[in-house]
């Protein structure tokens, strides 16, 4: 996994990010553990102390839970990860439409946009993130 931090924001804060959308994507599935917070701060190039705060506030979010002698792991909680992918996908659609709408470009134009793209003839494959094409 690639750590690229910015300037503009806290590293432990874009961690928190960055942990989030792994959890969101399955990328890290529910009840599997995480790495210890020694791995994940030597992987992503971080002070130990830094991970300790990032994960932490993800303990706080109800992401993770912390066994004490098992170390931490992803939660199981449907209702949570369901909730955290809305909020992220919310987002992500917001963060689309203000930049369209930074072109000129009117909601109807944005739709017709989204609609060519997700056309009739294209499935997500549930397995995978690569669209297929219906034949």
């Amino acid at each position: 996994m690639a750590w690229n931090f910015n300037d503009n924001t806290p590293i432990y804060l874009q961690i928190v990010n960055t942990l989030k959308r792994n959890i969101a994507s399955g990328a890290y599935p529910p009840g599997s553990r995480l790495p210890s917070v020694r791995d994940l701060a030597l992987e992503a190039g971080v002070n130990p102390n830094t991970m300790q705060r990032a994960l932490s506030e993800l303990e706080r979010s109800g992401l993770v839970n912390s066994q004490r002698t098992a170390g931490r792991f992803i939660t199981e909680d449907a209702d949570a990860l369901l909730d955290l992918r809305k909020s992220m996908s919310e987002e992500i659609v917001s963060e689309f439409i203000a930049r369209l709408r930074d072109l000129g470009m009117s909601g109807e134009q944005i739709l017709d946009t989204v609609r060519d793209k997700i056309s009739p003839n294209t499935v997500r494959d549930e397995n995978s993130n690569e669209h297929k094409e219906e034949t």
